[in-house]
């Protein structure tokens, strides 16, 4: 592990009760793009969120991972339904077999490739990116839009090129070559029905994953507030303060 990746490690940090259920309400009336940067500037302080947003699409995704395994744990649980005959599947996955990349902070990037003749200079999609297109039904359109954000520069023979002016094959080798080096951004989880034997593969999102596991916390959390509070006449920021076990305990003794 670099010198780096151990200093982003510890100075994330996991989110404390009283930071569910802040990123919860806060996220109540947030786009899922703007919920990820809420829930990591919570537990990143030392970056804005300018330099959150600004991080690859794949890089964001492995701090959400890591401030996932940091706040629950290390082991995720997963229900899925067959597509083909609606057979309910539950699935323990880890953590750390998602992150497949190290963390590093947000800094401007240009990556260079040759596509046939064409030499291209790009930057990786971040989540101002993701934003642009969020409203586009179209998705190759969508696909486009993000493809011509990102290409930077593109010169045939010393020639400068518009993205326009590129051929169908370089621009689909292109769109290939972003989803190349950014590898975190699409994981793609593979399933077997023991029912009916049908295969086949989802794609994971930590933002959602993350985000549900959340909000069932903070409602939880606010039931062990009213139950307590009721109770002992404890202020919500004392019961939140304390320590998930004290905090059980306390419920055992009022049932």
């Amino acid at each position: 592990m670099s010198l780096q990746k151990r200093r982003l490690n510890r100075k994330m940090r996991s989110l404390s009760a009283q930071q569910i259920i802040q990123v919860w309400e806060l996220g109540q009336r947030q786009h899922f793009l703007d919920r990820a940067i809420t829930m990591l500037s919570m537990a990143c302080p030392e970056q804005t969120t300018s330099e959150l947003a600004a991080l690859s699409i794949g890089q964001r995704d492995a701090y959400l991972l890591r401030l996932r395994e940091l706040t629950f744990g290390n082991q995720m649980t997963s229900l899925t339904a067959c597509p083909h005959c609606q057979e309910k599947l539950e699935s323990t996955l880890n953590v750390s077999n998602f992150r497949i990349v190290e963390l590093q902070r947000s800094q401007p990037q240009v990556y260079r490739c040759r596509i046939d003749s064409y030499e291209l200079q790009f930057r990786l999609a971040n989540s101002w990116d993701l934003a642009a297109i969020a409203g586009q039904k179209d998705a190759m359109q969508a696909k486009t839009i993000l493809e011509q954000r990102c290409l930077l520069q593109a010169n045939l023979d010393g020639q400068l090129v518009n993205y326009d002016q590129l051929p169908t094959g370089v621009i689909e080798q292109f769109g290939e070559t972003l989803s190349d080096y950014d590898p975190q951004a699409e994981i793609l989880l593979s399933f077997d029905c023991p029912a009916c034997g049908h295969q086949w593969n989802l794609l994971f999102d930590i933002v959602a994953f993350f985000w549900t596991e959340l909000t069932v916390q903070a409602k939880r959390l606010l039931h062990e507030v009213h139950v307590l509070a009721r109770f002992y006449g404890w202020r919500e920021i004392d019961i939140l303060s304390m320590t998930t076990a004290r905090r059980q305990l306390y419920l055992g003794l009022v049932s």
